[in-house]
């Protein structure tokens, strides 16, 4: 069988908002976004008012990180698959139930009390380093980029 079609990864707090449900689905040529969220796979309100948001023709799967790993590799082909998550450690933990994430895009870490702003999006704290630097040493690169047509910068540069 082959490998699941991810077009890619991204770590969004928001997770689906008119960037990425249009912009990023529109540039990737992604056909389906998988949230893979434990809170967001059982809140129906909230999906639907990410489902709001997507284009056209897209399809949203709202899974539990667990569920995500066990069956994304019964994707189709077809299946042009961006995945979202809300957290580095979300992103990890699908690396590790060997979901092929070969990339991550990181959009919105937003502040909060106990972590520090590393860049105008993302702010992190010690957990989410930790996370970061696990990912690198997998050999994942993780990149800051709000929107396509901005330059990304790797977060590995920022977190020293």
């Amino acid at each position: 069988m082959s490998p699941p079609n991810i077009l890619m990864t991204r770590i969004d707090n928001r997770l689906i908002h008119g960037q990425v449900g249009i912009t990023w689905t529109n540039s990737l040529g992604a056909n389906l976004v998988v949230v893979a969220n434990d809170e967001a796979a059982n809140d129906p309100v909230q999906q639907s008012l990410m489902d709001m948001v997507v284009s056209d023709g897209v399809q949203t799967r709202y899974f539990t990180l667990q569920k995500t790993i066990d069956i994304i590799h019964k994707a189709a082909q077809r299946q042009k698959i961006f995945i979202v998550c809300k957290t580095p450690q979300d992103v990890l933990t699908l690396v590790k139930g060997e979901v092929p994430i070969n990339f991550v895009n990181i959009g919105n870490m937003h502040f909060c009390e106990g972590k520090k702003q590393i860049h105008k999006t993302v702010s992190v704290d010690h957990s989410d380093i930790e996370a970061f630097r696990q990912l690198s040493q997998l050999g994942i690169p993780c990149e800051i980029r709000r929107v396509p047509d901005e330059t990304g910068e790797n977060i590995t540069n920022l977190l020293n």
